[in-house]
C-alpha cells in the first residue's frame, strides 16, 4: 500500500534540517551500517517518532533484538502511520517503509519477525527520533 506524502518539502529544506547521514538515509534511500545507529540496541522505553516530520511511527514496546545491528519491531503504531512500496532494487525483491506523513525512507519490512505479527520493521536509526518516557 502506498500513499502520497501530506508534508512537502524542498530539497534545500530537507538539507537544511537534517544531518548529512539522516539525509542519505531519508532522502536517497540509503542504510547506515549494520550495528552502527544510535537505537539498534536502545531498551529505553517512548515512542519512535519521523525524523522528518515528527509523527510517531512505533512504540518500544513493539521493538526486538532481531540481532540484524538495526532497531527492529514488529509493527508499526499505525497502520495508516507507514507506507509500504514495493522495491526491487539491488537485485532483490523487498518492501520499501516510509513515513507516510512526509516520505521519509525509513527502512524495510520483513516477513521473518516473531509473533504477533510474524513481521520484521528493520528500521535505520537515521530515520527516527526516540521521544523516551517519562
Amino acid at each position: 500500500m502506498s500513499t502520497k506524502p501530506k508534508i512537502i518539502k524542498t530539497e534545500t529544506e530537507w538539507r537544511a534540517q537534517l544531518t548529512p547521514m539522516q539525509y542519505h538515509v531519508a532522502r536517497e534511500k540509503g542504510t547506515e551500517r549494520a550495528f552502527s545507529g544510535e537505537y539498534w540496541d536502545c531498551k529505553d522505553p517512548g515512542t519512535y517518532r519521523c525524523i522528518g516530520c515528527g509523527e510517531p511511527l512505533f512504540e518500544s514496546a513493539a521493538k526486538f533484538d532481531s540481532g540484524c545491528g538495526w532497531p527492529s519491531f514488529t509493527s508499526p503504531l499505525t497502520r495508516q502511520g507507514v507506507a509500504e512500496i514495493e522495491d526491487n532494487s539491488h537485485s532483490m525483491r523487498r518492501t520499501e517503509v516510509t513515513c507516510s506523513n512526509c516520505g521519509t525512507h525509513l527502512g524495510h519490512v520483513f516477513t521473518d519477525g516473531p509473533a504477533p505479527t510474524g513481521l520484521r520493521y528493520c528500521i535505520n536509526s537515521a530515520s527516527i527520533d526516540l521521544d523516551k518516557q517519562k
